[in-house]
C-alpha cells in the first residue's frame, strides 16, 4: 500500500495525470492543447438564464403534453452552443425523485417509465421543452428543467397537473381494511392511482366532504371536511384537510383516496329488462365489444363527459353504482354525485 500511494503521488506531481472527464455530461470543460496542460473554462462571460411556465400545465391521461422550458444568455452568445439539458421529476418538497431525460444536441436518453415517451422539443433556438407522450396518471407532479453549459448550471421548475377526480374507496370487506400497499393496488384495479395531497386539496376545494380517513400516495392518512361535525374532528375545527400524518404502511389500515383522470374511451349503460347478475353483466359487455367499467372510469365519465343515469349498474369490482349530474326525484340526494348501493 505505501508503494502504491508513493507511485500515485509521483504520477500526480509529474503532470501526467488527467482528471476524470465524461464528455457526455460536461462538454467544453476540459480543453487539452496537447502540451501536457489541461485548461479549464470556468466562466464564459455571459449569464445563463433558464425559464419555465409560471402557471401549471394541465393535461389528462393518455394525452401528449409539452412542458415549456427556454434558456438564454445575457449578453447573447450568438450561435447555439452544445449544452446539456436534464429533466427530473421532483417530490412535492422539491427533492429529486426521478431522472426523466438527459440530452446534448440531438442525442438524448430517457429513463425508466419515460423511455419511448419523452423527448426534447427543440422547435427554436434555446428551446429545452420536454414532450411527454401518452401521459400516465403518475406523471402528475413537479419537473425541473436544468441547463448546463460548462460550469454554468441553471434550472427552473414547472408543474404538470392532470385533470381528474378524487374518489374515496372501500373494498367489499368494509371500512378500514387496507394497508398502504393494498390501497395502492385497489386504486390501480379501479383504473386509478392513490391521490396525492394536492389532488385531495383540489377535490376538497371543489366540494369533497368525506369523514373516513384514507391513504394518500406519500403514505400519510388524511380526509377532507367541508362541514365540521362531531364525528369528524369536532364542530369547533375549521373546514379543511384532517391529517393523521404518516402511518405504518404494513400494519395500519384505512380506506383509500384514489385519483382518476379523463377517459380515452366511453362509459355506456347496457340495459336488460330482467336485470343481470355480475357475471352476466361482464359477458354482456364483452358481447358489445367492450369491458365492464371500473369505478375510476365511472367517476371520470360522470365528471368530464356528463354521464347522467338514474339506473344502477354493475362495475368490475362487484359494486353497484349510478352517476347523477342533475339531481331529481327518486335519484338520491339533492347534490350531484356517484351513488352507491355497495356490494350486493
Amino acid at each position: 500500500l505505501p508503494l502504491l500511494l508513493k507511485a500515485t503521488l509521483l504520477r500526480l506531481a509529474s503532470g501526467s495525470y488527467r482528471p476524470f472527464y465524461n464528455g457526455f455530461y460536461y462538454n467544453h470543460i476540459m480543453n487539452d492543447n496537447e502540451d501536457g496542460q489541461d485548461k479549464v473554462d470556468y466562466f464564459n462571460g455571459a449569464k445563463l438564464v433558464v425559464e419555465t411556465s409560471k402557471d401549471p400545465v394541465y393535461s389528462y391521461n393518455g394525452a401528449n403534453v409539452t412542458l415549456p422550458c427556454h434558456y438564454r444568455y445575457e449578453p447573447d452568445l450568438g450561435p447555439k452552443r452544445k449544452i446539456r439539458i436534464k429533466w427530473s421529476k421532483l417530490r412535492d418538497d422539491y427533492t429529486k425523485e426521478q431522472d426523466v431525460l438527459v440530452a446534448i444536441g440531438k442525442t438524448y436518453m430517457a429513463f425508466g417509465d419515460f423511455k419511448g415517451r419523452a423527448h426534447i422539443h427543440q422547435a427554436s433556438r434555446h428551446d429545452a421543452s420536454l414532450v411527454i407522450s401518452d401521459v400516465h396518471l403518475k406523471d402528475d407532479g413537479k419537473y425541473r428543467c436544468e441547463v448546463i453549459d460548462g460550469l454554468e448550471d441553471e434550472s427552473d421548475v414547472v408543474d404538470l397537473r392532470l385533470q381528474g377526480i378524487v374518489f374515496p374507496y372501500q373494498p367489499p370487506r368494509g371500512q378500514y381494511r387496507l394497508n398502504f400497499h393494498e390501497a395502492e393496488q385497489v386504486c390501480q384495479d379501479q383504473g386509478a392511482i392513490l391521490a396525492n395531497f394536492n389532488q385531495l386539496f383540489q377535490a376538497w376545494s371543489e366540494g369533497l366532504d368525506w369523514c373516513n380517513a384514507g391513504w394518500l400516495a406519500d403514505g400519510t392518512v388524511q380526509y377532507p371536511i367541508r362541514l365540521p361535525r362531531k364525528p369528524c374532528g369536532g364542530v369547533h375545527l375549521a373546514p379543511g384537510i384532517r391529517s393523521y400524518g404518516p402511518r405504518h404502511r404494513h400494519l395500519h389500515r384505512f380506506d383509500a383516496f384514489c385519483f382518476s383522470s379523463a377517459l380515452k374511451g366511453e362509459v355506456f349503460y347496457l340495459d336488460r329488462l330482467a336485470g343481470m347478475t355480475l357475471e352476466e353483466a361482464k359477458q354482456s359487455c364483452q358481447d358489445a365489444g367492450a369491458e365492464i367499467a371500473r369505478v375510476g372510469q365511472l367517476y371520470s365519465a360522470w365528471k368530464f363527459l356528463g354521464l347522467d343515469r338514474c339506473s344502477a349498474g354493475w362495475l368490475a369490482d362487484g359494486s353497484v353504482r349510478y352517476p347523477i349530474v342533475t339531481p331529481r326525484a327518486n335519484c338520491g340526494p339533492a347534490e350531484p354525485g356517484v351513488r352507491s348501493f355497495g356490494f350486493p
